[in-house]
């Protein structure tokens, strides 16, 4: 690519010539194949300032690129600039103040490791390689959420480039409407995010760890599985968050599992899941860890990549015994090419629902919990089948729930800015219209979407080798199972 077109951008360059890009140009959803023109890494402010003022020079349409995770590969695009900020990785703990200053590289991991010696919990996600800039920007669920809020709800400032190449920063007193829409609306829709400033929770010693699953059962017990699951939530314990899944796989069959983090001891927390742990074969482990421990064993389930399609929603009443039987009877019959399917259920309520539902831009407070149903394939002949599994289930799906979850986005949402952002809407689409008043962050599904955005191709485009990586082997995600 002609050095003049490039003069201008800092950073890491990395073009359609070379030899790292077919690599660097993946997200973690392979199922979704991007094309971009450039992928800029950002190693600084003045990096992303002048990557932004390049992109509005050329007029190429740009996208913005922290853990790669959005699973519909919105932070990608064809014939776009990707502004990677992955390897801004500063993070500046102040114990005075229980703050933390992440930039918008950091992974949940890293912080995870960074202020764990201190002893420090975070309202953090579970997938160790997830952006917090992203992750938090969307609202951010984890398995603390029902002890301490969502991980917007622990957000104090953020610190963000706009789209003159202006470093803006938002916090309760200062640009005030910019700082409520990004404590919920998503990441990319109203600049770029450097750098992130966070509450932390008191320190712990330890929490209690939380496996549990259940091989080879009947379907029928699944749909006892979900209806112990939403009866069980009604009056639990705020200190404990859970993610539960009910799923089919070649190695497993129909199974269950749990997995969650409870701020007690082992003891109280076997007393608290009882209603789970007299179910048909149980298989438990609770242990007492540190909270490193913990979100390090839960973590290292996750593969370096997957091929899924998945849909997202919320579940804001109780179901029917008929209607407990149709959801579980959605991952009985897979696609053609899956090797799993599976329905994740994870906990809402808590201190969640503690906060109002117009005092953050994450519109579903009083939601009880978020299903998430999901096919996985992994050749790449199979992924229109699979994706046309998840489309056909949809509208049934849909009528029985409320609304999807932005971090875990489905590109076949009818109307999806209501279904994001619910009553917050409106009031997004004005943030939007003062702070990106020409549209320069623009992303299938984004706020005021421009029809001259390049969005990401819904099926592979071209044939392409995962040979560089290394697969997950074991069940799926590698989860540990557990003995009793």
């Amino acid at each position: 690519m002609d050095e003049e077109f490039l003069q201008g951008l800092t950073g890491r360059i990395v073009t359609t010539f070379s030899p790292a890009y077919n690599l660097d140009r993946q997200g973690y959803n392979h199922g979704v194949q991007n094309f971009p023109l450039i992928i800029n890494y950002c190693s600084s402010v003045q990096d992303v300032v002048n990557a932004v003022r390049w992109s509005t020079a050329r007029q190429i349409p740009l996208r913005i690129r922290s853990g790669g995770h959005n699973y519909e590969g919105y932070s990608n695009g064809n014939c776009v600039l990707v502004i990677d900020v992955s390897e801004m990785k500063s993070i500046t703990l102040e114990e005075e103040s229980n703050t933390v200053r992440v930039q918008s590289g950091v992974t949940n991991g890293q912080l995870y490791n960074y202020i764990s010696p201190y002893g420090y919990p975070f309202p953090g996600g579970t997938c160790p390689t997830v952006g917090l800039s992203g992750y938090a920007s969307g609202g951010g669920w984890g398995l603390s959420c029902r002890n301490f809020g969502l991980g917007c709800d622990s957000l104090l400032e953020i610190e963000l480039v706009n789209y003159k190449g202006e470093l803006l920063y938002a916090n309760p007193v200062c640009n005030t409407d910019l700082f409520w829409a990004c404590q919920g609306a998503g990441g990319g829709n109203f600049g770029i995010i450097t750098a992130m400033t966070f509450k932390l929770p008191a320190p712990v010693n330890n929490v209690t760890l939380i496996e549990i699953d259940y091989l080879h059962v009947r379907p029928q017990e699944q749909e006892e599985f979900l209806s112990v699951w939403q009866n069980w939530l009604e009056t639990a314990d705020n200190r404990i968050t859970l993610i539960s899944r009910i799923y089919q796989s070649e190695e497993d069959g129909f199974a269950m599992l749990i997995r969650g983090i409870f701020y007690g001891e082992p003891e109280e927390a076997r007393t608290i899941l009882a209603p789970f742990l007299i179910l048909p074969q149980a298989a438990v482990n609770l242990e007492y860890v540190t909270f490193l421990e913990a979100v390090t064993i839960l973590g290292s389930s996750y593969p370096p990549f997957e091929k899924f399609d998945a849909v997202s929603r919320f579940a804001l009443r109780k179901y029917s015994s008929s209607e407990i039987a149709y959801l579980a009877s959605l991952i009985r019959t897979p696609a053609e090419g899956s090797v799993f399917t599976g329905l994740s259920l994870y906990a809402l309520g808590g201190k969640v629902s503690e906060t109002e539902s117009q005092d953050t831009a994450f519109f579903y407070r009083n939601a009880r919990y978020i299903l998430w149903l999901e096919t996985v394939w992994e050749e790449d002949r199979y992924a229109c089948p699979n994706m046309d599994w998840i489309a056909c289930r949809f509208p049934v799906f849909a009528s029985l729930t409320t609304g999807s979850y932005v971090n875990f986005p489905y590109c076949g949402l009818p109307q999806y800015l209501r279904e994001y952002y619910g009553d917050n809407a409106e009031r997004l689409e004005a943030v939007k219209r003062e702070y990106d008043p020409y549209n320069i962050f623009t992303f299938p599904q984004g706020l005021q979407q421009s029809n001259s955005g390049f969005g990401p191709s819904p099926h592979p485009a071209v044939e392409y080798s995962d040979d560089a990586y290394s697969t997950a082997t074991g069940n799926h995600r590698n989860f540990r199972y557990v003995n009793n």
